[in-house]
Parts: structure tokens; sequence; C-alpha cells
């Protein structure tokens, strides 16, 4: 019987099958890519706003806080788009007559909200609480990058699921002390700029991470050298009739105990411990990010 398949067909399929792997395994390196590109992402993309509203100019120049706009930061899930309101306490009075800000005085006289463009924009499936984020000691640079240096804003950070497990799995890297939660240069503690942090009795009534306070000055310094010598006053025993010279002294309350930090490693594990943060293990349910 004649012979089907030449020789070189084992050569071939061999090849076939080397070459169809070799697709493959590019195909989904090629995906993997695509997922976490700024296509997908749209890190770094300024979509068109009605108006090209300047964080640089209104936080760096003219020093506006954060919370003047995103109001409900600090006490709701979601941190708020400022209302046509806001923009007009200082717009009725400059620029009043400017093209560029046509929309804001239209949106003020017929009442209907300016259609801002959603920049960081989570899915649905996804709950983020921004209450939680900045009284836990998480900075808004930490997601939103250094807005007070964004002209145009626009996302800094990929907002992916491994974006977010890789702050959860080690928040310490992450956690500064509350009172520079709004400071977009907030830099890590070294040898050269180190952080002096102390615990206080928590207060039901306040967030936990209150119970800290961080300074960048040296506390040891202020204070005051040695304490009150105890003086002696007469002290009656109405029971006995009795008078004894006892120290009555009023001693100042105790400085608190500050610690210095020189490295993110050890001050934000510090936090971790003082601030009640649940470790990974802790966090059980998938509920706690997904609703």
């Amino acid at each position: 019987m004649a012979q089907i398949f030449d020789r070189s067909s084992n050569a071939l399929a061999r090849m076939s099958l080397v070459l169809t792997g070799l697709i493959v395994i590019a195909l989904g390196v090629t995906l993997d890519q695509l997922q976490r590109s700024p296509w997908v992402t749209r890190q770094g993309q300024r979509p068109g706003q009605p108006i090209p509203f300047s964080h640089k100019h209104h936080v760096e120049g003219l020093g506006l806080q954060c919370q003047y706009c995103h109001t409900s930061v600090e006490k709701s899930s979601y941190a708020g788009i400022p209302p046509t309101r806001t923009c007009m306490n200082c717009h009725a009075q400059i620029w009043t007559n400017a093209q560029l800000l046509e929309p804001v005085r239209q949106s003020w006289y017929t009442g209907d909200s300016i259609p801002w463009i959603k920049v960081h924009d989570l899915p649905d499936f996804v709950y983020f609480n921004h209450e939680i984020h900045v009284n836990k000691g998480i900075g808004c640079e930490s997601c939103h990058g250094q807005v007070n240096e964004m002209p145009l804003m626009y996302e800094q950070n990929t907002l992916q699921m491994e974006w977010c497990l890789d702050c959860h799995r080690n928040p310490a890297k992450n956690l500064r002390p509350t009172s520079e939660i709004y400071n977009m240069a907030w830099d890590a503690p070294t040898d050269v700029r180190p952080v002096w942090c102390t615990s206080v009795p928590n207060r039901l009534e306040v967030p936990t991470a209150q119970s800290v306070s961080c300074t960048t000055r040296d506390p040891g310094q202020a204070q005051a050298p040695g304490a009150e010598m105890a003086s002696l006053r007469p002290v009656v025993d109405s029971a006995k009739g009795l008078t004894a010279d006892v120290a009555a002294a009023t001693v100042p309350p105790a400085a608190p105990a500050y610690r210095k930090f020189t490295d993110q490693d050890a001050l934000g594990n510090f936090l971790l411990v003082n601030y009640k943060i649940r470790t990974p293990k802790d966090l059980t349910s998938c509920e706690v990010c997904h609703r």
C-alpha cells in the first residue's frame, strides 16, 4: 500500500502544535496586558467636562481644602460632588461674565445640575466607603494621586480589584496620621523626617483613629523639665482630732509617652493596631466590599 503522508508530515505536525501553543500563550499575555492598560482602566485619561475645572488652581493656587467642595467625605460612603451653590459662593462676585463659566451660571438660573463626568467610576457591584477609609488613616493622595497638581482631573490608579487587594493585604504601608489625611505632600517618615506618635484612651463617641496623636516635632523638647516639688499642708482628721503633715502638692498629669518612627513600616504597624483595623484574616466575608 502506498504511503499516504510524506515523512515531513511529522515535522509539520510538531511545528503546528508548537505554533498553536505559542499563539495561545501570546493571546493570553495580550489579553492580560490589555485589561491592565489605560484603554481599559482609563488611567491618565482626562474626560471632557462641561467646565474645565482645575484642581491645581483651586487647591494649590487658592488654598481651598478638599472638604469645602466634598463635604460628605468624612461622614458618608460618597465624597459628594459640590452643588452649583458652592461654585457661586465665589463666582457670584469674581469672573461673573466669563464665557468659560456659562454652564455654572446656567445651572444656577435653571436649577439643573451640572452634568459632570465621573472620573473615578467603580463598577456597580463594588461598594466603596469614603468615610471608613478617611477616618482610618488613608489619605486622599493614596488613591487619587496629587490632585493639587492636576490642572484637569484624571485617574491616577487602576482602581481594579488587584490594586485594592494589594493595599488590604498590607494596609500599614499606606496608613498615616489622621491629621495628614488631606496633606497631598505627605511623605513617609525617615531618619531625617521622623514622626512621633502616642495613643490616648479612646472615647466611644469619636472615631477610633482619633485615639492616636502624632507630630513631626520632637515632643520631648516642649516638656517642662522636672516635676513640681511637693508642699506640706496640715490635714485635720475630724474623727480623731489629729493633725498630720502630708504631701499635698498638685502633681501635674504625666505627659503622654511618644514613640519615634523613622520608617513607614514601623509607623504603619503602630497605627494598624491603634486604629483597630481588621487584618485580612478577619475579613471573612465578601460582602465587606461586594454588596
